[in-house]
């Protein structure tokens, strides 16, 4: 017999619902994501070596919102680092946890990768982080940062630590949206 002990909680099921539903409603943060919709060219700056200078790339994104205004879809594609890149990201903002969570994959890789943080103070973005194990620098912590600056303009930075160690920014990307 199992030590473990199940906690059985007696719910009215219309009142779970509710309480779903109430939790489900897209709210401001969710608007936040909406500005982030459309279509974006992209230029990246990417360091690799403190000895070498930073690798320049451009590319583009298509941002939409999906499943009723509750998440920001992201499909990528351009260089990076001199080869040929693909990535699809998903951004929602879980009204439960007061986090956004963030899921990223690309060609680059075969794992998909879940960054979660705060909304920034100033509701103008968002700050993000992500444990890995990179396949080359052993396990990683990565911090994103993403700045909606204005409605044509995002700021989007990577930074990397080994875990106990400095953290050196690694990558930014500013998106500019097409007209």
């Amino acid at each position: 017999m199992s030590t473990a002990k199940k906690l059985k909680i007696e719910i009215d099921p219309k009142v779970e619902m509710e309480i779903y539903k109430k939790i489900g409603i897209p709210g401001a943060q969710h608007k936040l994501l909406e500005r982030m919709a459309g279509s974006w060219k992209t230029l990246s700056t990417f360091w690799g070596s403190p000895t070498e200078p930073p690798v320049e790339s451009s590319g583009v994104c298509e941002q939409k919102m999906i499943l009723g205004g509750r998440f920001l879809q992201q499909e990528c594609s351009g260089e990076m680092i001199g080869s040929a890149f693909t990535g699809i990201g998903f951004t929602g903002y879980d009204n439960h946890s007061g986090k956004f969570v963030s899921t990223w994959m690309d060609s680059l890789g075969t794992a998909i990768y879940v960054f979660e943080g705060k909304p920034d103070a100033g509701g103008s973005g968002f700050t993000q982080k992500c444990s890995a194990d990179d396949p080359v620098r052993g396990p990683m912590v990565w911090r994103s940062v993403c700045a909606i600056k204005d409605d044509d303009t995002i700021a989007f930075e990577m930074y990397g630590a080994p875990r106990g160690g400095r953290e050196e920014k690694m990558m930014e990307m500013t998106y500019t949206r097409k007209r």
